[in-house]
Parts: structure tokens; C-alpha cells; sequence
């Protein structure tokens, strides 16, 4: 583990190789699993503001989900993440060529809102759980994710540096580059 200002950091951000390889995986990382996308609460109101401009770009389905139950539901802890179509894909997904991609991103990369996405979809593989006094910043196995391992280790690309952007985003610029000397000073360490 390590620690930076008030985060914990595991060790496996900066031993695993990992980039996104969107034609193997099909982004199934927006359709699958238990529930939707973690929500930090000032992103729900972003997310009712930002609606108008997202709703063309989502599904049918989706966009029935959101009308009936709004931007947001609760997991099994009660932590806020967004709605999902039969209790499968974010209701905010749409498919193009038979790849998963995130509406509200889209809205954002066309100059509809300011609101990229919300973090915790930005740092996937990467998950925030906040403790009493810190926040863990741990990597999430998946099977789904295994050809982005490949690609990964073909690029040369550590989980860290492939989510430099969305740490940034989240953590700030100081705090990354305490992250990757640490990094650096570990990978010198075990040559």
C-alpha cells in the first residue's frame, strides 16, 4: 500500500499492466454486472441539470428508466450509482457497432455539457472506497478486463499511467506525480 495524503494506494496500480481494448471487450463494463456506476452526490445534480442534453444520445430503454426512476438508485449498501436497464446495462449506455459506449460522454465530447462522465466510470479499472479516515484507491479484477491485461503488457502500460487522466481528475496534478515517483522509486527498488 501506498500512501498519499490522505489516499491508499494498492500496490497493483503500479505492477499490472492494463489499456482499454474496446474491440475485445465491447465495453461490456457498462452492461455488466450488479449494479450501476458509483455516483459521488454533486454528480447527480449535474447529471438532472445536464438530462435535456444527454437524452438524445441514450437508448429508448434507457431514457424510460431515467423519466420513471430519475438519475440515480442505490446498491445493496445504499451508495448512490446510476440507474440500469433491466438490472443489466446503465440506463446512460449506447452501442455503436456492437461496442458499449457512454452517452453522457458523448453529449460532453460534442460541446452538449461540461460533465465528461461520472469519475468512478473514468477511473475504471480503478474503485474509490471511502474508510473512516482515508480513501482506498484499489484496482478490480474482472474477467472482462482481461484483454485490456494483454494490451496493456503490449503497450507497456501500468494501470496508473493508463488512468493518468482520470486520477488527475479526481485527485489532482501534485498528487499524481507523488504517485508515479513513488512508482518509479519502487520499480528501481526491484531491478
Amino acid at each position: 500500500m501506498i500512501v498519499i495524503d490522505d489516499t491508499l494506494v494498492s500496490e497493483e496500480l503500479g505492477k499490472i499492466y492494463f489499456s482499454c481494448d474496446l474491440h475485445s471487450c465491447h465495453g461490456d463494463c457498462c452492461v455488466e454486472g450488479d449494479a450501476g456506476a458509483p455516483l459521488e452526490e454533486e454528480e447527480i445534480s449535474i447529471l438532472e441539470d445536464a438530462l435535456d442534453d444527454i437524452k438524445p444520445y441514450m437508448t429508448e430503454k434507457g431514457k424510460n428508466v431515467v423519466e420513471k426512476n430519475g438519475v440515480f438508485d442505490y446498491d445493496i449498501d445504499g451508495e448512490w450509482v446510476t440507474p440500469l436497464v433491466n438490472d443489466r446495462e446503465c440506463a446512460f449506455v449506447y452501442f455503436e457497432n456492437g461496442i458499449s459506449f457512454c452517452a453522457i460522454e458523448k453529449a460532453w465530447r460534442e460541446g452538449k455539457i461540461k460533465f465528461q462522465k461520472p469519475v468512478s466510470c473514468h477511473l475504471y479499472p480503478v474503485r474509490l472506497k471511502k474508510l473512516k479516515f482515508n480513501t482506498a484507491v484499489n484496482y478490480d479484477h474482472w474477467e472482462i478486463c482481461n484483454p485490456a491485461l494483454i494490451k496493456g503488457k503490449a503497450d507497456n502500460t501500468k494501470v496508473y499511467q493508463f488512468l493518468k487522466e482520470p486520477l488527475i481528475r479526481k485527485f489532482g496534478e501534485k498528487w499524481y506525480q507523488k504517485l508515479s515517483e513513488a512508482f518509479e522509486q519502487k520499480s528501481k527498488k526491484e531491478k
